[in-house]
């Protein structure tokens, strides 16, 4: 009884669900990976020994292979996002339009390059240029987290101006009010998680010289921010 009380439990399906998503897997070891990134740098700044250390290096660089894997040709939902916002034809903000175009091509055009370099990564086939390309892919990553930054602010401050408008002694007032509060709580979480994000290609660009552990901490939050959002999104 206990053990189908567990089975049949709402949570466990929920769970079933949200890791029968690549995205939902993805998460999961995006946490686990820059949580290791994170606890590496930690075991090396207390002194550590490198046997302490290297499993957690492992696993760092192991899971980057099998997430690098994972998103090989995600490329194309991105493009099809990146024109399927260009073409929308309803009572969008055209500067949120071109934003999300543009944040779309930026992913695009980082995934097309990460697609390629597979080859690379699992030691089929080394490429010359691997560093350029590399390199091209965080500003192409860089630019499209730049345009979802950006879209957050002005999502914000688009709504800043809204709220001022509203007599809240009326009721369509006060509910308006809480919708716009709902929308500013998801605009902050996602501006956040870009803000995070964007630690790494300005790290790996050499724009700021950010060490492992912030970058492991950056990370995890945008991993667990994105964790939960998939969570929602599979209930």
């Amino acid at each position: 009884m206990v053990a189908d009380a567990l089975v049949y439990h709402p949570v466990i399906a929920h769970y079933v669900r949200f890791l029968a998503t690549s995205v939902g897997r993805d998460k999961v070891m995006r946490t686990i990976q820059f949580f290791a990134r994170f606890y590496s740098w930690y075991l090396f700044r207390t002194n550590r020994p490198q046997t302490a250390i290297a499993p957690y290096d492992a696993l760092k660089k192991e899971l980057g292979k099998t997430r690098k894997l994972i998103r090989v040709g995600k490329f194309v939902e991105h493009i099809k996002a990146a024109s399927l916002a260009m073409d929308n034809k309803g009572p969008v903000d055209p500067v949120l339009r071109y934003l999300a175009v543009g944040r779309q091509l930026g992913y695009a055009g980082y995934l097309v390059i990460d697609t390629y370099t597979v080859v690379d990564t699992i030691g089929v086939r080394k490429l010359a240029a691997i560093k350029r390309l590399q390199d091209t892919a965080q500003r192409a990553w860089m630019a499209g987290l730049l345009c979802s930054a950006m879209a957050g602010f002005y999502t914000l401050w688009n709504l800043q101006g809204k709220e001022k408008t509203l007599d809240l002694k009326e009721g369509e007032g006060v509910v308006e009010a809480k919708k716009i509060e709902r929308e500013r709580a998801a605009a902050r979480i996602q501006l956040v998680s870009d803000l995070c994000d964007l630690a790494m290609p300005i790290s790996a660009l050499g724009f700021a010289n950010l060490d492992e552990g912030l970058i492991g901490l950056t990370g995890i939050v945008s991993s667990l921010i994105g964790l939960s959002s998939q969570w929602k999104r599979t209930a």
